[in-house]
């Protein structure tokens, strides 16, 4: 959730013209990474659970993507708040991720 905010406060600045583009883009994603978490948890087993904690990863590397347009357009600096918040979610959600596939394995 952290990740979703700072990602709306860092995109609040980027120019009006991208309001529709890399701004709405941006946050979609960013909202998308805990959705996922959140319906996976919601469902009634492990390996669906398993499947939105893959698609929250993809929903991760979408983001990273759009942060980096973003830098480099230079609407974002390299060490913004978003950017290490991404850093910070995208290990908690992969090692979930690999935790549970390995779990789901050894069933």
């Amino acid at each position: 959730m952290s990740l979703v905010t700072a990602v709306y406060g860092e995109t609040a600045g980027f120019p009006k013209q991208e309001l529709f583009g890399l701004t709405s883009q941006t946050r979609r994603a960013a909202v998308s990474v805990p959705s996922n978490i959140a319906e996976g948890a919601g469902r009634n087993s492990s390996a669906e659970l398993t499947h939105f904690i893959s698609v929250a990863c993809g929903s991760l590397a979408e983001l990273e993507t759009q942060l980096q347009i973003a830098v480099d357009l230079g609407c974002l600096r390299p060490d913004s708040r978003a950017i290490r918040q991404l850093d910070k979610a995208g290990i908690f959600v992969r090692r979930l991720r690999k935790t549970l596939v390995e779990t789901l394995k050894h069933r």
